[in-house]
């Protein structure tokens, strides 16, 4: 291939990698300087031939407290643990969650390899570890105590050709993770076991795979799920003058054995369904339209769906639904501390009725909502807006501080109010309308309430980031209606956490 082909190549990676910066964000800062990690560096100083191995791993610690949030598992019937429920219920948890990870990869010029294994540990944590057809009691939903994270081998060189295959267990992240997501909030995170066909060229870089995702379970090694396909194609073109380009089709087929393939799951799986999503997602280069920047999703959906909520149809409904996402910013270049003042808006369709043959209800896919809508992970992209502000400052190259307000309301009051991991909270069952929980009443007011987060991070040297953060949530009359019963009662949400993060 010529040189200067080569160079076009290159240039495209450069350019399709940039793109994926996140504007609305919470971002960590940078480490002071590079870092290859402790045994990288040792063995690579004096034998060149070491370049091409790398050795290494990762280690985070993370203390939650969180105050009138709903504790998964926790009691029955009057009992019930509830988000924002104020009497007769557990409702405060504080645990600590630890995460080790170690790997070992060799890179040549066609081909590489990557094996990482994982221990994640959590201590006192009062939610159940599991959900699905035999829930487990023990040390929570993100305990997994040691397993295989990743482990693939990749063909190709971008520079030489334009195709190239990655196949075995792997994260899979596109666009801002809003849809596909590695979930490295979570203390155990998200891998598939996947083939994935990667075109790439100077008009575009393009995905073509096909995965099962991973289910972990504690004290098993964790297996993909086998009745559970997620399948696609994600291309990123640079060619629009400032701008970069995703357009992506999408396609979720999970048969009726899926929501249980097996009897520990440590996060719920899926009813029966065949959904594609197709969307694209337009994005402002950074600094190409001056201080400004600006991000549209336009994403929607068709199939079938079997809602698996009490009382709806126990036929496959048709699905048809939508999301949008539109965010904006603008960022003081000059001034001190660079800040970025944004807003953003995103809506997820709702049902506007629960019991015909048609369902409404966006569907999530597999995203990272941490980063969205709210940091407490009280919400997802499913019946919802949400009205997001958002106030950035970088005070100095190793501390970053966001400030940032949402303002929630359901879509429809037909439908439910979901959770961060898309299930319907209370769904359609037998206390709608006497305030005993949550449920589906159309007569309830649609705001559900508004959140506030200051999180901040600094480097504290080249291998050692420190992060905190805490958020409020300020219940709303959807809430306050829910919950009415005298026995029970709403209130106010509060969450606390501080986060060491060391690489070595």
């Amino acid at each position: 291939m010529p040189s200067n082909s080569k160079s076009t190549l290159s240039a495209s990676a450069i350019v399709l990698a940039a793109a994926t910066q996140l504007y609305g964000q919470y971002a960590p800062p940078p480490p002071p300087a590079p870092f290859q990690g402790f045994i990288n560096e040792w063995l690579r100083k004096d034998d060149p031939y070491m370049q091409k191995w790398d050795f290494g791993g990762s280690a985070r610690v993370r203390y939650e407290l969180r105050d009138n949030f709903g504790i998964a598992g926790s009691g029955a019937g009057p009992t019930t643990s509830l988000d924002f429920r104020k009497d007769g219920a557990d409702v405060d948890n504080a645990y600590l969650l630890e995460r080790l990870r170690v790997r070992a990869g060799y890179t040549d010029k066609w081909f590489s390899a990557l094996v990482e294994g994982r221990s994640s540990l959590a201590q006192g944590d009062e939610r159940f570890a599991s959900t699905g057809p035999v829930p487990k009691k023990g040390e929570g939903p993100e305990q997994d105590s040691i397993d295989l994270h990743q482990a693939y081998f990749t063909v190709g060189n971008h520079k030489e050709f334009p195709l190239s295959l990655k196949v075995g267990r792997q994260e899979l992240s596109y666009g801002e993770e809003r849809l596909v997501g590695a979930f490295a909030w979570n203390n155990i995170g998200r891998v598939f076991d996947a083939a994935k066909l990667r075109w790439q060229n100077e008009w575009f870089g393009a995905d073509f795979f096909t995965s099962r995702v991973v289910i972990p379970e504690d004290g098993r090694f964790n297996v993909a799920n086998d009745y559970d396909w997620f399948s696609g194609v994600y291309a990123t073109s640079p060619k629009i003058p400032k701008h970069s380009l995703d357009i992506y089709f999408l396609s979720r087929n999970a048969s009726p054995e899926a929501a249980i393939a097996e009897p520990h799951p440590q996060f719920p799986q899926p009813s029966a369904r065949d959904i594609y999503t197709f969307g694209a997602r337009l994005k402002s280069n950074p600094g190409q339209i001056g201080n400004w920047d600006y991000t549209i999703d336009l994403i929607g959906q068709l199939g079938n769906f079997r809602d698996p909520r009490a009382g709806a149809p126990a036929a496959r409904l048709d699905h048809e639904a939508y999301a949008v996402v539109l965010q904006g910013g603008y960022t003081f270049k000059d001034a001190w501390a660079t800040p970025r003042l944004g807003v953003e808006y995103a809506h997820g369709s709702g049902d506007s009725d629960p019991t015909d043959d048609k369902h409404s209800t966006f569907e999530n896919l597999f995203p990272t909502n941490h980063k969205f809508y709210g940091y407490m992970d009280l919400f997802s992209l499913q019946n919802i807006h949400d009205v997001r502000g958002i106030f950035q400052l970088k005070p100095h190259p190793r501390l970053s501080v966001a400030v940032e307000g949402h303002s929630f309301w359901l879509a429809d009051t037909s439908d439910s109010l979901y959770n961060a991991g898309g299930v319907a909270r209370g769904g359609v069952n037998t206390n709608v309308g006497n305030g005993n929980g949550y449920g589906v009443n159309s007569t309830y007011d649609s705001y559900v309430g508004s959140e506030v987060d200051v999180v901040a991070g600094y480097a504290v040297t080249r291998f050692a980031q420190l992060e905190a953060g805490y958020g409020h949530f300020f219940v709303g009359d959807y809430v306050e209606d829910s919950l009415s019963n005298p026995t029970r009662g709403s209130t106010d949400a509060d969450w606390v956490y501080v986060q060491l993060s060391l690489n070595f």
